[in-house]
């Protein structure tokens, strides 16, 4: 496979800084090695979408949407770099920066399905829903809004980024590992009837058990399917280089068997690695286990 390495160091859309040093984080811990050794060919050139540091960036009027228009402009940007490499016969492969570059993978993601007549579900692997608008958010951070605005909820700016349209069917998104939402995302994520196995539900079920309903549902459907990992899903214990930490969270051994059962399913044209911030990280440890995460889904196996 063609693997196509997109970095984003984007941080407007969270309040710690750091993020931003995310993609350059990842691919010091070795990611290109790796993808090339289990037999992909990478792409050799860095393609980087350009962004301004944030502490010259006004966050702009509106104290519920901060950073809003550099955020659009990037994520414009991305999402024409992302339906690019998929008309190139690649695997896109996004490396963030904070979770607002979700709008900017389902943007070029959906054009690019739109055209091939083709059904996109979204796998959301996060500690929080990010399914606030400016309506229920309490600080206003973008990365708090973005897949609710990628479904068509939130500001127009942020929902039409690209297309003026909706990126994706709010009924085809499958959340795992959640365990920080809001009261307000919780009533939208509700309304908008998305799927969601949080911890207890892992808890309860047995991760054996929740995987095999998350393949039963994007099976019946969809046709293809974005895997957007958010390293905060992860304990922070085991992932302390992330910016918005929340303690019961996923173990190292989960993260790799649900990208190892996804990769299975053969349905997984894309995927974006987000949140990794170097500064909180103890020796690039979660920088290293991204690695690995991506790897698993584009089929490292142990034997």
């Amino acid at each position: 496979m063609k693997v196509h390495v997109l970095e984003v160091p984007l941080d407007y859309g969270g309040k710690r800084h750091g993020s931003d040093m995310g993609p350059s984080a990842i691919r010091l811990a070795g990611l290109r090695a790796k993808l090339e050794e289990i037999g992909h060919t990478v792409n050799k050139d860095q393609d980087v979408i350009k962004t301004i540091p944030q502490e010259y960036v006004e966050p702009g009027n509106n104290p519920k949407a901060k950073y809003l228009q550099p955020i659009v402009e990037s994520c414009t940007e991305m999402a024409g770099r992302v339906e690019e490499i998929l008309n190139n016969g690649e695997f896109p492969l996004m490396l963030g920066g904070d979770h607002s570059i979700v709008m900017g993978s389902l943007a070029g993601m959906h054009a690019w399905c739109k055209k091939q007549n083709l059904r996109l579900g979204v796998l959301y692997v996060d500690a929080h829903g990010d399914f606030n608008t400016t309506e229920t958010t309490g600080s206003g951070n973008i990365h708090g809004q973005c897949l609710a605005a990628s479904a068509g909820y939130g500001l127009p700016e942020l929902c039409n980024i690209y297309e003026a349209e909706r990126k994706v069917n709010p009924e085809n998104i499958c959340y795992v590992g959640c365990r920080d939402l809001d009261v307000g995302e919780k009533k939208l994520m509700h309304e908008a009837g998305v799927t969601v196995f949080t911890v207890s539900d892992i808890d309860r079920m047995g991760f054996d058990e929740v995987i095999k309903k998350v393949k039963l549902f994007f099976k019946t459907r969809v046709d293809v399917v974005h895997i957007s990992f958010d390293m905060d899903a992860f304990d922070p214990s085991i992932a302390p280089g992330t910016g918005v930490p929340v303690p019961g969270g996923l173990v190292y051994r989960e993260g790799l068997i649900l990208m190892e059962e996804m990769a299975a399913l053969n349905m997984v044209k894309s995927m974006e690695i987000v949140e990794v911030n170097p500064i909180l990280d103890n020796r690039n440890s979660t920088a290293m286990m991204a690695v690995s995460l991506a790897a698993r889904l584009l089929g490292e196996t142990l034997y």
